[in-house]
């Protein structure tokens, strides 16, 4: 009988702690999940932006310096500081 109630209690050990730690994971996923539905609202976002056009080009003409044909485009070097 008591070897019985030992090997329950035993289980019934290993349970409790199996169940903190999947709470412990459960909580570190839920917070990725967050995370990432933040992320993919910003990409979101982004894709409706670039959809048109006129952003498109404002975009590639300030982080890649494109430029239409024939336009000319100007360069500002700051002075050197002494």
């Amino acid at each position: 009988m008591a070897v019985v109630l030992a090997a329950i209690l035993y289980e019934l050990a290993q349970l409790y702690f199996l169940n903190g730690r999947l709470k412990v994971e459960f909580s570190l996923l839920s917070e990725k999940v967050e995370n990432l539905k933040k992320e993919n609202s910003l990409l979101q976002a982004d894709l409706e932006y670039f959809k048109e056009p006129a952003n498109l080009e404002k975009e590639l003409r300030n982080r890649f310096n494109y430029k239409s044909p024939g336009e000319k485009m100007i360069i500002v070097v700051p002075p050197k500081s002494e």
